[in-house]
């Protein structure tokens, strides 16, 4: 190729592959970036078909393509991507540019090259993960949906909305605002406002009913996350999970508890009625009525709590920022009312916030009172304090009691099998272990040693609210 050298150096300046082929595809020329990108000394492809370096399950379609350019009688370019062997015998994806363009002074057809495999073997990641989530969705029982900003084009939903909402997706994709006709009519306006605030940049958490197919009966419960580029919002997405079971079972629960309430109160005033006239008619009877006042105060008192604990695992509400230094000072003061002849020690208590229930004030209050319930004499040593730590929030309560029951340390730590019969005084450990833990908090229960007392020590530990 006479007179060709200056382009050849600039040629193999370039980051693309440059090579010239004749029409039965061999290589006249190619540039230094061969050697980068496939490893081959340029010296050493010319003469072969080019061809031949091309992976079999591409090769006829490159040749198709390259034929094709040449043979066609006006000017023509055409691009495909396809495996290329590489020097130590791997393969590389390249994206070539084809056309029909010659020239006296050039040597064959320009084929321009470059390396596009990271971008291809992305590209395949990327397919394969959307046809794993493809699958994932179809079989879902949960309703996977994403919609536009302003709600006007459904961009996914899987085959579990029909089900749920009784509607079909064609009807949805159609008129992307008709699921709001399989919401309850009382239920419309809260998802509106809530429709208008994932549009706005916030996320959504809420239960309705759905299905006018089944009167409505059916209960969801609603995630719905914007998606925000560049301080827009682009998309909004969410799922939807069926609750109705969920729901129907706390609204039993809810209607237990009235009935247990009402009708042991009812009894016990029975009793305590009937316990009145005895002490009038028997003085000497005193003795045995205490105990019978005793334990009817008691059932009382645990039906309060059973009422505090069927509130806390049927109540759907968020945590909250707690000041949990007040809480404690609260519960102190609370508790010293309660039990006047003893006293409760508090070694320190740092200001923390954590997110929580508003039932560990309810806690804390068992956590400090449980001591001066099982003492004999009614004046333990109690001791509490409070303290931040990196990780959160450990609040500690130490008394000089004999070590906890087994099965009742085990309902406060969580090791308790819910399927086993519970033998105990009482739900306020039930109260504490479901208040920390809806506050994703834990506890844990040990024996403490103090001035050669053996007792026992309570650690509750709580995440610290975010800013």
């Amino acid at each position: 190729m006479d007179g060709f050298d200056p382009s050849a150096l600039l040629l193999d300046q370039t980051q693309d592959k440059i090579a010239l082929l004749d029409e039965e595809g061999r290589f006249t020329y190619v540039n230094a970036a061969a050697e980068r990108i496939l490893g081959f000394e340029p010296a050493a492809l010319l003469g072969d078909v080019a061809f031949e370096y091309v992976h079999p399950d591409e090769r006829d379609a490159v040749e198709r393509t390259f034929h094709r350019t040449i043979d066609t009688d006006s000017f023509t370019e055409e691009s495909i991507e396809y495996r290329h062997r590489a020097a130590d015998g791997s393969w590389v994806w390249l994206e070539s540019r084809m056309s029909n363009l010659t020239d006296d002074a050039l040597d064959g057809y320009v084929v321009s090259s470059r390396d596009v495999t990271d971008r291809v073997r992305a590209e395949r990641e990327r397919a394969e993960t959307a046809s794993h989530l493809s699958e994932i969705a179809a079989v879902s029982s949960d309703v996977l949906w994403m919609f536009d900003a302003d709600w006007s084009e459904l961009l996914f939903a899987n085959p579990a909305y029909e089900e749920i909402y009784g509607t079909s997706i064609d009807e949805l994709r159609g008129d992307p605002g008709s699921f709001l006709d399989a919401i309850h009519p009382e239920d419309r306006p809260a998802v509106r406002k809530a429709m208008e605030r994932l549009s706005a940049g916030e996320s959504v958490d809420m239960e309705y009913r759905v299905n006018p197919k089944e009167n409505y009966k059916r209960w969801v419960w609603v995630q719905g996350e914007p998606i925000v580029e560049d301080g827009e919002v682009v998309r909004i997405t969410g799922f939807t999970k069926d609750v109705t079971d969920r729901r129907r079972r706390e609204r039993q629960l809810v209607v237990m508890d009235n009935l247990l309430r009402h009708n042991l109160r009812n009894d016990l005033n029975i009793v305590f009625g009937t316990v009145e006239e005895l002490e009038d008619e028997v003085p000497e009877s005193a003795a045995h009525t205490a105990v019978i006042r005793r334990v009817g105060e008691s059932l009382l008192s645990t039906a309060q709590k059973e009422r505090e604990v069927i509130e806390l695992i049927t109540d759907q509400r968020e945590t909250d920022r707690i000041d949990l230094r007040g809480v404690v000072e609260e519960a102190v003061e609370t508790v010293s009312e309660r039990y006047p002849e003893g006293s409760i020690a508090v070694e320190g208590l740092d200001r923390v916030i954590v997110d929580g229930r508003c039932e560990l004030r309810s806690a804390v209050i068992e956590l400090l009172e449980n001591p001066f319930q099982h003492s004999d004499d009614g004046t333990p040593t109690v001791t509490v304090r409070l303290r931040r730590t990196e990780a959160g929030a450990e609040l500690v309560v130490e008394d000089d009691l004999p070590l906890i029951p087994a099965v009742e340390a085990d309902v406060l730590t969580g090791d308790h099998e819910m399927s086993h019969v519970y033998h105990s005084s009482g739900l306020g450990f039930w109260l504490v272990y479901w208040s920390v833990e809806l506050s994703n908090g834990t506890v844990a229960v040990d024996a403490a040693t103090a001035d050669g007392q053996r007792g026992n020590r309570i650690t509750v530990s709580l995440p610290i609210a975010s800013e």
